[in-house]
């Protein structure tokens, strides 16, 4: 498998994924002492740097997953909230615009559970974008989020689910 990351600080699907024979193709980190890691653990790996930059149709058919931890500080209860308000947590959005870009045949997207209820409905932004819904955020039934479920769109199908990293 051939998988590229987003927001790859020092890059943990790597470690995880390597025994599985996976090839990292690159890496997008903008942060300094991570990008500095990166280099040292996987010196013909190319950082491309800021995520946003990234022309993902010269990525189109060369990858097989992309993964990505869009920063959490906008969604988190122990920040601010203020969601897609804040750049970062607009960097979902853009996730979703890369990976429409590229077209993998699988994506990961990795965040805290706050992204399921913050007040202007960002999760379900991040799934219509991601799915390829044109018709505006996938509203929860019921009112919020479950912690695992499925949508199923025009370009592709998503599920969730939270889990206690403590496991």
């Amino acid at each position: 498998m051939r998988y590229a990351s987003v927001c790859s600080g020092i890059e943990a699907p790597s470690a995880a994924w390597h025994p599985l024979g996976w090839k990292p193709v690159f890496f997008s980190e903008i942060e300094k002492f991570p990008s500095r890691v990166l280099a040292h653990h996987y010196p013909d790996v190319p950082n491309l740097g800021d995520m946003t930059r990234i022309d993902g149709a010269a990525w189109r058919g060369k990858l097989d997953v992309l993964i990505g931890g869009t920063p959490c500080q906008a969604f988190s209860v122990a920040g601010k909230r203020e969601s897609l308000a804040d750049d970062r947590g607009n960097l979902s959005l853009i996730f979703c615009e890369l990976v429409h870009a590229i077209n993998p045949l699988c994506v990961v997207w990795e965040n805290v559970p706050g992204v399921l209820s913050v007040k202007d409905n960002a999760f379900g932004c991040f799934l219509s974008g991601l799915v390829g819904e044109s018709s505006g955020p996938i509203v929860s039934r019921g009112g919020s989020w479950a912690n695992a479920g499925m949508v199923i769109g025009p370009r592709r199908s998503a599920c969730w689910r939270v889990l206690d990293a403590q496991y």
